[in-house]
């Protein structure tokens, strides 16, 4: 019986090494939501397979392999369609802009004050005031920038513009076409670019993929 445990512990726990090396993930801070949950879904499948130590340790690998596919096959797709990466993994929110909080979306996201403090205070900030620019990225962390003009403001994705980006920093599509043209690059061949210290930095698909 213990034999079958250990052996089932051994396999499993280098099986799953090998599963996050497939998926290609690296810090659990970093995982977004449908990641975590798939690393919730291994863990579970992992524990009931060492638990009825008498089954098969397939009633675990089978359905783990499974979600590692699915996740992949997400992971492929989502570089592809940007609508389907916002719907599994949703948007980064600008909480403070230009030194203001933006409480509609801090509403929107349930997303309280004491969260907004608690998170500054972990980072060193005593006071709102000393922030400029605030992102909550997907994966829940906060992003802080306090010298203003000093954060990457995303220009393109995926070969689309944010022209909420260009109004904020006084700019238009003709400026973005000039340098894209400056550098001999197409609109659809953008992977991302982005803005910051009034510079213009551009990240090609092929350099991606």
């Amino acid at each position: 019986m213990y034999l079958k445990i250990i052996s089932k512990t051994l396999f499993l726990y280098f099986f799953i090494i090998l599963v996050y090396r497939i998926m290609g993930k690296k810090e659990v801070g970093k995982l977004g939501i449908v990641d975590l949950i798939v690393s919730i879904l291994i863990a579970e499948l992992a524990a009931l397979s060492i638990e009825e130590y008498n089954g098969s340790i397939l009633v675990s690998v089978i359905p783990i392999l499974c979600l590692v596919v699915v996740q992949v096959l997400f992971g492929y797709f989502g570089l592809k369609s940007e609508k389907l990466r916002k719907l599994l993994d949703g948007s980064p929110c600008v909480i403070i802009k230009n030194g203001k909080l933006n409480f509609k979306e801090m509403v929107k996201l349930r997303y309280s004050l004491d969260d907004l403090v608690s998170q500054l205070r972990e980072q060193g900030i005593m006071s709102i005031e000393e922030v400029n620019y605030a992102v909550l990225e997907n994966n829940g962390k906060l992003s802080v920038f306090k010298e203003e003009k000093n954060y990457p403001l995303p220009l393109i994705l995926d070969g689309k513009i944010d022209y909420n980006v260009l109004k904020e920093i006084k700019k238009d599509k003709k400026w973005l076409s000039e340098i894209l043209n400056k550098n001999n690059i197409t609109l659809n061949n953008v992977f991302y670019a982005f803005y910051t210290k009034e510079k213009t930095f551009i990240i090609k698909k092929q350099d991606v993929l």
